[in-house]
């Protein structure tokens, strides 16, 4: 019997007015993990990122450039795209907001939302902060009036706009969150939502009327449709048939965008919502939201020219539990690099593979019996299954910690005797590949490479993994 399970995960589409930064990365590695790790059981795998590029940021930046506004959007897409590609992300699509078959879903949307009497015209005045492409009220400014995450003031705004019934959905919403309770995840996120929204939804603005730049309102094309109501969709108008998604991977600062106007547009158009919405942290460097606007942005691809893409990978998911907030140092990535990868499986992968070419043993490579099978009850499948990335990689660590303690004790360079010798090495070897299947999904270059030397007739010594810093 065929396996019939799928799997759908997107991250944030994200804002083309620069280059990806690591908080970028981070998410996008998030899903590619899981993505990986759901395509190895076998589950049909749909991974989904992208690019946001209908907002006023991109026109204000695009002007910076002195470029035309397409030509802009062309550059910054493909600069996106090159850096996922560079970062090894396997993704199925990319998404890009100004391409046709967005346009036709958003449009198809819009209009059903219209139908079923959700919009209406009214006069919008307030607070909009361009870096969110929001609306802020005034208690959600600092001391100085600023948005706190942009430290820029808020434009004021008055407009006649159409808005959509969000209020309506307010009793809906928190219908579905009491039956959902994994809905939102982690549960302070959870419980931060089902405390907004019992606060009172009001209506919100879903078309501008002084932009010019992205897609007019099918209902009024002196309108644009707001950003954030146009990308929003992008979840669906990649591929109509596969959703609905399983999991959002997004930043919590877009939380209620997420699991609140998200799934009301949703209910009104009259399609299923996703199962899950999990908000992760923010990565900070002196106290401080990394963003490109306040100009203390890492470029991730530096990074991995510099230790690899894989060391990346282990050292921002063994080092901040998802969900949480986590700090970033150059420092404690080297640290973190040398422990436990230089040190640690580097160490290990090398010792292993010189006793086994010193001793000349060969070996019978039994792939199917060597297979790690990726059983849904053990310990590491579980901690992907809650999104735990740091205990999953802690059972990875445990396996190879476990084998470093059998070959302390079974002492093999001492062994002379080749019977004696060869199961001990057998065991070894196994142990490596095994765990190697585990090792795919959050370091994929690194498992390739160890497949490669271990599943030989004959295992030779090769350049080392992590060379130590």
């Amino acid at each position: 019997m065929k396996n019939t399970k799928k799997f759908f995960v997107t991250t944030p589409i994200y804002y083309i007015n620069d280059v990806p930064h690591i908080g970028h990365a981070y998410a996008t590695f998030a899903a590619d993990i899981l993505a990986r790790y759901y395509r190895q059981k076998g589950d049909k795998t749909f991974f989904l990122t992208g690019t946001d590029e209908n907002s006023q940021k991109t026109v204000l930046a695009a002007e910076k450039a002195r470029k035309n506004i397409k030509a802009y959007t062309d550059s910054l897409a493909n600069k996106w795209k090159d850096a996922w590609k560079k970062l090894g992300i396997s993704n199925d699509d990319f998404i890009r907001t100004t391409e046709t078959r967005h346009r036709k879903v958003v449009e198809e949307i819009f209009k059903q939302i219209d139908k079923n009497g959700d919009l209406y015209k009214g006069k919008y005045e307030g607070l909009y902060c361009v870096g969110h492409e929001a609306f802020l009220k005034e208690e959600d400014l600092d001391e100085k009036d600023l948005c706190p995450d942009h430290k820029t003031k808020p434009d004021y705004i008055v407009e006649e706009n159409y808005f959509f019934k969000l209020s309506k959905y307010q009793k809906p919403l928190l219908k579905h969150f009491k039956e959902n309770p994994d809905f939102v995840q982690p549960p302070e996120r959870y419980n931060e939502v089902v405390k907004f929204i019992e606060g009172g939804l009001q209506d919100i603005s879903v078309t501008r009327q002084t932009q010019k730049w992205g897609i007019p309102a099918p209902n009024d094309p002196s309108q644009v449709i707001y950003v954030w109501f146009d990308a929003l969709i992008n979840y669906i108008s990649a591929d109509p048939s596969k959703w609905p998604a399983d999991l959002h991977i997004i930043g919590k600062d877009i939380l209620r965008f997420h699991a609140v106007i998200w799934p009301a547009m949703l209910l009104s158009a009259g399609y299923e919502l996703p199962k899950k919405v999990f908000a992760h942290g923010f990565f900070t460097i002196n106290g401080q939201k990394i963003s490109k606007s306040l100009g203390n942005a890492i470029d991730p691809i530096k990074i991995s020219e510099e230790y690899g893409t894989d060391a990346l990978r282990y050292f921002l998911f063994k080092e901040i539990p998802f969900g949480n907030d986590g700090d970033f140092s150059s420092e404690r990535l080297r640290e973190v690099y040398n422990a436990g990868l230089a040190n640690g499986l580097g160490n290990l992968v090398a010792r292993v593979a010189k006793l086994c070419e010193k001793s000349k043993v060969t070996f019978k490579v039994d792939r199917s019996s060597l297979e790690f099978k990726l059983g849904e009850t053990t310990k590491y499948a579980l901690c992907l299954n809650d999104l735990n990335f740091q205990g999953a990689l802690e059972e990875i660590w445990r396996r190879y910690r476990q084998l470093d303690h059998y070959l302390e004790k079974q002492k093999p360079w001492e062994i002379e005797e080749k019977g004696k010798l060869k199961p001990v090495l057998e065991y070894a070897v196994s142990e490596i590949i095994k765990t190697n299947e585990l090792l795919k999904p959050f370091l994929p270059e690194t498992a390739e490479r160890i497949a490669k030397q271990f599943l030989q007739k004959k295992i030779t010594s090769s350049i080392a993994l992590f060379p130590r810093k």
